[in-house]
């Protein structure tokens, strides 16, 4: 298994936050969300909730991780989203 990028734990981090897409976040709310998600749960337990809104809400993990990945990247000034069909999932790095 091959351990996660800076980016892919961002994202998961705010993927599991609180955040919304509907609150337009700022970087720095972004950076915020993102920093007391990693304290909470740790990389691999953002990762791992993650896996687990994939396995019951699928058509709605999808959106939110490409918003996730779009805000993160912007946030900390890493390159932008992957290809769709790579949005949302770490395959390489996946149970």
């Amino acid at each position: 298994m091959k351990d996660p990028s800076s980016s892919e734990i961002r994202a998961d981090a705010l993927f599991v936050s609180s955040l919304q897409r509907t609150d337009e976040p700022s970087t720095g709310q972004v950076r915020q969300a993102v920093a007391a998600a990693m304290r909470q749960h740790g990389g691999w337990g953002c990762l791992g909730l993650v896996a687990q809104e994939y396995g019951d809400h699928p058509e709605l993990a999808g959106v939110r991780m490409r918003w996730a990945l779009r805000l993160t990247a912007g946030a900390f000034g890493e390159p932008g989203e992957p290809a769709p069909a790579a949005a949302g999932c770490h395959q390489p790095h996946a149970a």
